[in-house]
């Protein structure tokens, strides 16, 4: 049998989105994640950093990598786990050499030496080199691309030529000419076009590089070279992306085939626009594909003012997460900023201009009152 591999990436377990805790959603993905495991009887599990979304994991957060990594090696399923940007390297690799006895190798800190664990095929030997994410300084380079360069110089100068090596790592990686991945508005300590940028063809010896840190599935270039974005939805950004995990198979030397097994989530995020009572009628509710019980992003289109619009969507879609305004601004940021700046104005005169700016509308003579007696009791 060909030997066959897990990739997924960015769990983030414990992550919040607009105060909303994910964990029953990374609890309903990971079983997803261990069923695939068992169904595509996978010889190993890769994780590719960013285990958890904070240095300082909550208590519930590590029960659940606990409950899953545990499921997994009770399986007879070896993982393999480097840490992202997001981890703390020292906690991660808590009792590491422990752990690997059970089948758990776990790469969180480079210490002049990659870890590497060796899986058998029909084939020979996969060798899966662990390159977890290390600030330039620890490898003497001026920026991850010299650091990466760096440490693969060193560990490639022992590779054999007829042995098939993937690595698993987690930086921001472009392709062979200059082509950026496409990112999502979760993706937090991306420095694109800076020292974080390592190019691709670093990566050549590579039969399969497991990547972690953007979070959109994708293909870099035309070399095997994968991110497998996260296994959840983490931003409103990311509504019409489906969300997978990686299932690669390592053939003879040079032959890679890699495909997508998809999860559903718990919750589906979903963007809405329209006027509230139009949005909260029973024909709309439940129309387009939209259930009440998903995380909705909505976008009013009302011109007056409402009271408590969060209130009242969250009656008709509970998990409403953020609300939006459209207005329609007459200029646009500059002209604005230009505007604003022009003469000495008066403190009413400019929260007048403001208001109008902002919602295109002028304000009203009770609106105006309202401001003056304001800033009358604030002046006393």
């Amino acid at each position: 049998m060909v030997l066959k591999l897990l990739h997924t990436a960015d769990l983030h377990i414990g992550k919040k989105i607009f105060e909303q805790s994910m964990l029953e959603e990374q609890k309903h993905m990971l079983q997803q994640i261990y069923d695939i495991v068992l169904e595509e009887m996978v010889d190993a599990v890769l994780i590719a950093g960013d285990v958890y979304d904070r240095s300082v994991p909550s208590t519930e957060a590590v029960e659940l990598l606990d409950d899953f990594l545990t499921a997994l090696i009770q399986a007879r399923v070896p993982v393999i786990l480097i840490s992202g940007n997001h981890d703390s390297p020292e906690r991660v690799g808590f009792a590491d050499r422990i752990l690997e006895k059970q089948g758990l190798y776990i790469a969180s800190t480079y210490e002049g030496e990659l870890k590497k664990v060796t899986l058998q095929d029909e084939y020979g030997e996969v060798c899966i080199v662990c390159l977890p994410f290390v600030k330039p300084a620890v490898a003497e380079g001026r920026n991850c691309a010299e650091a990466v360069a760096n440490i693969l110089e060193k560990e490639g100068a022992d590779f054999a030529p007829d042995k098939r090596y993937c690595l698993l790592t987690h930086y921001f990686v472009t392709g062979t000419n200059g082509e950026i991945p496409r990112l999502s508005e979760s993706e937090t300590m991306i420095d694109v076009g800076g020292i974080d940028n390592v190019p691709a063809y670093l990566f050549a010896e590579f039969d399969y590089v497991a990547l972690g840190h953007i979070h959109r599935y994708q293909q870099i270039g035309k070399e095997q070279i994968y991110y497998s974005g996260t296994p959840l939805k983490y931003s409103f950004s990311e509504v019409h992306s489906d969300k997978s995990v990686n299932i690669v198979e390592l053939k003879e030397k040079g032959q890679v085939e890699v495909r997508r097994s998809f999860l559903k989530p718990l919750h589906e995020m979903r963007c809405i626009k329209g006027k509230l009572r139009d949005l909260i009628a029973p024909e709309v509710v439940g129309a387009a594909g939209v259930s009440a019980e998903d995380y909705i992003q909505v976008t009013l289109t009302d011109r007056e003012e409402l009271i408590d619009p969060i209130g009242t969507l969250r009656s008709v879609y509970p998990n409403t997460l953020q609300i939006l305004m459209e207005r329609s601004v007459a200029e646009d940021v500059e002209n604005m900023e230009s505007r604003l700046r022009e003469g000495a104005k008066s403190v009413e005169q400019l929260f007048e201009q403001f208001y109008e700016l902002l919602t295109g509308e002028a304000l009203s003579e009770n609106q105006r009152l309202i401001v003056k007696e304001t800033l009358e009791e604030e002046e006393r």
